[in-house]
């Protein structure tokens, strides 16, 4: 149950997101004849302040999320890995200013620095993945750094030293396997991190624009309307929630198998 839960929760979400671009939807279409009506047999999700389908832009959403969501976390881990490895095998001077570099970027708020950057690049999708690349590598790059600077010392590392491999194949074949658990681990937290993320830019009207839909304008543009209509509030919210928190279960219990696996195979 703990497992399969939020499994098939993201699976959903997942599924939804890809078949959104196949599916018969009308997210934008506008009919002013079922304007705020909430859930009824007609549509199980009601419809909004311009009378679209909330189910069909619920799904709109989830594209959007899923897609901002992993491209955020596949670029993170391509850049905080490559950089962190590096930084963490080459030592010295390299490591020096790897690590003044990461230190400066979390001096600032992430999710307020995220905010600045997509106001300074301007609203769009792209604009929000690029600013939440920027804020988001840290945490990967860190992670792999402090776990090569664990492993370059290894009897395995030493001995392709000693028979003269290149530092380039030593990182590749002996120190990236060793880290990919860690990796997904903190790819698992990041998948909610950038949902949430992007949620609250759309919000702020930073993210996707109108009349695309994102799970934080559908909440934004809801707030108005909480006392006559609170669907268009609850609706998305709870589906944000649902995502964000099987993501982070899901998280938990990887980390959990993978520390019982380690500790099987140490004994």
């Amino acid at each position: 149950m703990r497992l399969w839960l939020p499994l098939g929760i993201l699976l959903t979400w997942a599924l939804l997101a890809i078949g959104s671009h196949v599916l018969p939807l009308t997210p934008n279409t506008i009919d002013l004849t079922h304007i705020l009506i909430g859930p009824d047999q007609n549509s199980w999700l009601g419809f909004d302040e311009l009378g679209r389908s909330i189910a069909d832009r619920l799904i709109t959403g989830a594209s959007t999320s899923f897609f901002v969501a992993l491209s955020v976390v596949a670029l993170g881990i391509l850049i905080g890995g490559i950089l962190g490895i590096a930084s963490g095998y080459f030592s010295g001077w390299v490591d020096q200013i790897f690590v003044r570099i990461v230190d400066i970027m979390l001096a600032f708020p992430g999710l307020l620095l995220a905010i600045a950057l997509a106001g300074a690049l301007g609203p769009g999708i792209e604009n929000v993945i690029l600013a939440l690349v920027i804020v988001g590598w840290v945490g990967y790059a860190r992670l792999a750094r402090g776990q090569v600077l664990a492993l370059k010392h290894a009897d395995h590392v030493v001995a392709a030293q000693a028979m003269g491999a290149s530092p380039w194949r030593i990182m590749g074949k002996h120190l990236l396997p060793l880290i990919t658990a860690p990796l997904i681990i903190e790819a698992s937290f990041g998948i909610a991190s950038a949902i949430i993320a992007e949620a609250g830019l759309s919000f702020l009207g930073l993210g996707v624009q109108p009349p695309e839909a994102s799970w934080g304008s559908m909440i934004r543009d809801g707030t108005r309307y909480m006392l006559v209509a609170p669907h268009l509030v609850l609706i998305p919210g709870l589906t944000l929630m649902a995502v964000v928190l099987a993501a982070n279960l899901l998280g938990d219990w990887l980390r959990d198998w993978l520390d019982v696996k380690e500790q099987k195979l140490m004994r």
